[in-house]
């Protein structure tokens, strides 16, 4: 956060905070959700951190807008329905970052004044993959999950068990009962380039990066594919490495550093790095930082940046952690490579918010491990501030080594062929004309907000998001075919009302040419022409006579059989049906989901869990006025007046009587009403209870669901009128608010006893119990 904005912070007004608040966290949550469950990276690091940075001031300066599930507490992604949830015995947290010596140098030395002395610093190389926790109980691998949101992962113990180099069973002796080893699941740089000459030989499609390659690899489901995808699995798992780099769970180590560690996991077989090193000072582990900088590509993969932790492990516990870092370890991020490459022209998207974004087409350039071809412009306004003209050659960087940035032209090598950039008039998905949203706006949008194609898909993908519904299936590709084939020329769905009326019959011979995840254009293949695919192919019942029976087609356009005309003799393919029926379950999920898949501004999962909890359904909140709706803590006028003027919009309230018409479940079951407790009568009627941090055996979600059930309120900030505070690791602000109060405070085995029996049940404990 730069000093200006620290300087703006206490002239915001409440509700400006909240609003900020609000957005900061949706943009954040949108983020993790896109890097942990859809392998996609959507912003760079430095400005997820400086969003990180502007949301813990605003909660600094407003403690009662930092919410249960705040970024800020948490980290990972949500729980996820694709694999089974791991609980992990340690939290397994995550890393701060600096990015230059300055700071990395002031983090040293906040370290040695903490633990008042100097310390050894322990320096390995950051690797560019996935987090993974594996579990060994009396020596035998039992689990192995990945980060999830540190409390939670995701079970892929199958998939890991295929990795060459993790050990099923330790070697050596005198193992510990359970012990966690938490490391870096990768591809070598020769792997992932060997990997994609596979992909391309069997016709699939190539890898971005190492880490969306590794991510999305072990991320991988077995269950309905055919012998040629499960070959396609097993050769991509095979290729997968582990880099071991700490400890979880593991109860009384025999050792006194961070580098032993390393010595005695490396005795049972695990693999660790041998690129790590124990400095005496931090000037020493500078001199690693900075060799490796200039020698990033001299190992075998992908490396962002240098992990830097205290050696001495007795250090760890007296220094300790945030809810989201230990204070122990710091991540230094390297800066960005970039190349110079061929400006060939720039295009204009249109997002999910008809934001209208100009977009870089360049000749394709190798940068930071990936080849690029399109980068963000932002705005006209930007593209005139860059001074880049179509036909430039242009210096290109990864921001973070993630996101591809334009930083200007080399003005030198111009020959007066180039031209200047003209925004469009028109949206050029639908032909609307592009205008500010209000008086003052840089960015230009589509008004077209019901119909227009990119709209209409970005909201449909949004539904399906981890945030939203979670609907296993529903992601770019499907969501793009949904509503902007190729082919059928009107897609099945014109708005996301339809959703939940489609029918089999509607993802028959749908074309698609797929979308990239942040730009909205068509995704190019290495030969330059568009990535199109047929993600709902048909398949036959029986073969035709002296025809073999085929799976899929690989192009519906020149289909042997003939165009599908309603013949029982076709079924839909696996991930058709498997799309149908994954629909048809959420429409049970919980309300507060339905609520942030509406797409109504302002309202991600912390409003909606506040709108679902207190009103109990869409018609209640859709029936309430501004002042019920601003008195729901946790909500407020801004969001008060963006659900008034969402529910004015004829097509808005459309979406709810389809979905509700189709079956979609808009209500939480026994709410008797605004205001009131879902189970009236309950244990904890009347009673108010705030739950924060990381209560061992409920999840966020988990927490509050079971203090609304047992008749009570899950409040989100600590006042005069809570009753009890349930605080795990991670309490942060509200468990020293209820300390200044007095409120009575209690751990995750009596919150279970409380939200079970009652405060009765308490009472009766043992005075040292309570």
């Amino acid at each position: 956060m730069t000093d200006a904005e620290a300087h703006e912070l206490p002239d915001l007004t409440l509700d400006e905070a909240r609003a900020q608040a609000q957005s900061l966290t949706e943009q954040i949550l949108e983020a993790r959700d896109a890097y942990y469950g859809r392998d996609t990276l959507i912003v760079d690091d430095a400005t997820y951190d400086e969003w990180m940075h502007r949301l813990e001031a605003i909660e600094r300066l407003h403690p009662e807008l930092q919410g249960q599930d705040s970024p800020t507490l948490t980290v990972g992604a949500a729980e996820s329905s694709l694999f089974a949830p791991v609980e992990h015995a340690e939290r397994m947290l995550s890393l701060d970052n600096v990015f230059s010596d300055e700071e990395f140098l002031a983090w040293a030395a906040r370290v040695e004044r903490d633990a008042g002395r100097p310390v050894h610093y322990l320096c390995e190389l950051k690797i560019d993959g996935l987090a993974l926790s594996l579990r060994y109980e009396h020596g035998r691998l039992t689990s192995a999950a990945t980060r999830g949101d540190g409390r939670v992962g995701e079970d892929v113990t199958d998939n890991v068990r295929r990795i060459r180099g993790i050990p099923h069973v330790l070697e050596g002796e005198g193992h510990p009962d359970l012990v966690e080893v938490r490391g870096e699941v990768f591809f070598t740089v020769a792997d992932f380039e060997s990997l994609n000459a596979y992909q391309e030989a069997m016709g699939d499609r190539l890898f971005a990066n190492p880490r969306n390659a590794a991510s999305g690899s072990l991320r991988q489901k077995t269950e309905g594919k055919n012998e040629r995808q499960l070959q396609a699995v097993h050769e991509r798992l095979s290729r997968l490495r582990l880099t071991v780099h700490g400890i979880g769970a593991w109860p009384n180590p025999p050792v006194a550093t961070q580098s032993e560690v390393y010595g005695l996991l490396r005795s049972w077989g695990l693999p660790t790095s041998p690129y790590f090193r124990v400095a005496e000072s931090a000037q020493g582990a500078d001199d690693f930082i900075r060799h490796y900088g200039e020698h990033r590509h001299a190992v075998e993969h992908e490396i962002d940046g240098i992990v830097v932790k205290v050696d001495e492990l007795a250090l760890h516990d007296e220094l300790g952690a945030t809810s989201r870092a230990p204070r122990w370890a710091i991540a230094y991020k390297y800066p960005p490579e970039q190349v110079n490459t061929k400006l060939l022209d720039i295009v204009v998207s249109v997002g999910r918010t008809g934001r209208a974004t100009p977009f870089a087409v360049m000749e394709p350039a190798r940068v930071a491990g990936s080849v690029v071809r399109q980068a963000t412009l932002h705005n006209q306004d930007v593209v005139k501030a860059k001074g880049v003209l179509i036909g430039d050659t242009v210096v290109l960087r990864k921001a973070g080594d993630v996101i591809p940035e334009v930083l200007g032209p080399v003005v030198e090598l111009r020959d007066g062929t180039e031209r200047e950039f003209v925004m469009p008039e028109l949206c050029p998905e639908c032909g609307s004309r592009l205008a500010p949203a209000k008086e003052g706006d840089i960015d230009l949008r589509c008004p077209n907000a019901r119909s227009c194609p990119a709209q209409v898909r970005g909201r449909v993908e949004h539904i399906g998001s981890r945030g939203a519904l979670d609907i296993e299936g529903l992601g770019e590709v499907s969501a793009a075919a949904l509503t902007q084939p190729v082919r059928p020329e009107t897609p099945p769905l014109v708005t996301e009302a339809g959703l939940f009326d489609l029918r089999a019959q509607d993802l028959f011979g749908i074309d698609v040419v797929v979308r990239d995840a942040e730009t909205g254009l068509p995704r190019l293949l290495d030969d330059g022409t568009p990535d199109t695919r047929s993600p709902f192919r048909r398949q036959r019942k029986a073969p035709l006579p002296g025809r073999e029976a085929t799976a899929s087609r690989p192009d519906p356009r020149h289909d042997p059989d003939g165009p599908f005309d309603g013949d029982d003799d076709f079924i839909l393919s696996a991930v058709a049906t498997e799309l149908l029926a994954n629909l048809e379950a959420a429409k049970t999920k919980e309300l507060w989901r339905f609520l942030v898949a509406l797409n109504i501004r302002h309202v991600g999962p912390v409003a909606a869990r506040a709108l679902a909890q207190w009103f109990g359904s869409v018609s209640a909140i859709r029936a309430a006025s501004r002042d019920d709706l601003a008195s729901v803590e946790g909500v407020g006028g801004i969001i008060a007046d963006s659900l008034l003027d969402w529910f004015e919009v004829d097509w808005h309230r459309e979406i709810v009587e389809r979905w509700e018409a189709a079956g979609a479940r808009l209500a939480t079951p026994g709410h008797p009403g605004p205001g009131a407790s879902v189970a009236e009568g309950g244990v904890l009627e009347g009673i108010t209870v705030v739950a924060t941090g990381s209560l061992e055996g409920f999840s966020r979600e988990g927490a509050q669901e079971a203090i609304i059930k047992a008749g009570g309120k899950a409040a989100s900030s600590v006042s005069k009128k809570t009753d009890f505070v349930a605080a795990g690791p991670g309490a942060g602000s509200k468990l020293a608010k209820a300390e200044e109060l007095g409120v009575r405070i209690i751990d995750a085995a009596q919150f279970r006893i409380l939200v079970e029996q009652g405060p009765s049940a308490l009472d009766a404990l043992a005075p040292d119990a309570g």
